[in-house]
């Protein structure tokens, strides 16, 4: 705001190769990110035969990316360090970005969860763990995670812009109590919780797989019976991976930015890597499972306007 020389906000000075490859890097994973997760919830939404527990969780960590996507223009206009849009959009932004944030981390826990069951009690998972079930826990897990960002963000709602420095600065603050209780809630304990049960998962691998070169009879069979669902472990690992590779970098950076060890373009990167996890996602489906590939294909060709096209067989 130049005509608001006293009390406006500067824009940050970045040479201009690094501003033009910020614009590049972050727009591209904008235009990836939002039409793949788009497939993802199309063909999950339309398709029956993939409405299972697990991939209706797939489908709600693809709701997340999707809207992750979407709120990137917002951080691509806050590149330079000034936004335009107002006090109240920043904070409504920022609240809602939360918001998605959380959900898409419980929604992690929820997929080791479903795992971790599947893996250790087989014999249970199949009357335990019920669609209904999964929908129920998702509209927890994200009604969660809006009740407890509106709780400890709302003086932000109540008063736009309080916490602003200079007219045309984005920026919401908490106390130091709750921002604690914030880093335990949405980082602490689900990765940890996340962590324990993917050691237990590997632990009964490691174990079923000695049993297998044992040529044990009792326990082979458990291992045929479950040999896809250990795929699937497999396959939600490295999803689980890729997403601690990615956030972890985020988490750390919130919990220790105040110290002011960051340069500007530190922070470029780890904000860049937090939003790549969105546009990973899809991608790794694509590699890992066949139906989703297929779905593409079904849904490219516009096989899916065909009357009854949601009975199609895509296993």
């Amino acid at each position: 705001f130049p005509q608001l020389i006293n009390t406006s906000c500067r824009k940050s000075t970045r040479p201009h190769v690094e501003a033009m490859l910020i614009y590049i890097l972050m727009s591209s994973i904008t235009l990836l990110t939002v039409p793949l997760n788009l497939l993802v919830i199309i063909s999950i939404s339309h398709f029956k035969q993939l409405q299972t527990p697990t991939n209706l969780l797939l489908l709600s960590l693809a709701v997340s990316d999707f809207l992750v996507g979407l709120f990137m223009i917002f951080q691509i206009m806050l590149i330079d360090g000034c936004w335009f849009l107002g006090d109240l959009m920043c904070s409504l932004w920022l609240i809602l970005s939360s918001i998605i944030i959380s959900s898409s981390v419980g929604t992690m826990v929820l997929i080791s969860v479903d795992r971790y069951v599947a893996i250790c009690y087989p014999l249970h998972y199949f009357t335990k763990i019920k669609p209904k079930a999964v929908q129920v826990c998702v509209c927890l897990c994200w009604m969660f995670a809006a009740l407890f960002y509106s709780l400890l963000l709302n003086k932000n709602l109540k008063q736009p812009g309080r916490y602003n420095s200079c007219i045309g600065e984005c920026v919401i603050d908490i106390d130091y109590i709750a921002k604690i209780f914030d880093l335990i809630v949405s980082f602490i304990f689900p990765i940890t919780l996340i962590i324990i049960l993917y050691i237990r998962i590997f632990g009964v691998a490691v174990y079923q797989a000695r049993a297998m070169r044992s040529h044990i009879p009792v326990v082979t069979t458990k291992v045929t019976v479950k040999k896809s669902e250990m795929k699937a472990a497999r396959n939600l690992g490295v999803v689980v991976v890729v997403f601690l590779i990615c956030n972890c970098p985020y988490y750390c950076f919130a919990l220790t930015s105040q110290n002011n060890v960051y340069t500007a373009t530190s922070v470029t990167i780890v904000i860049w890597l937090f939003y790549l996890n969105s546009c990973l996602n899809p991608l790794i489906y694509a590699i890992l499972y066949p139906w989703f590939r297929k779905s593409i294909k079904v849904i490219v060709t516009l096989q899916i306007l065909k009357p009854g096209s949601y009975r199609t067989n895509m296993l």
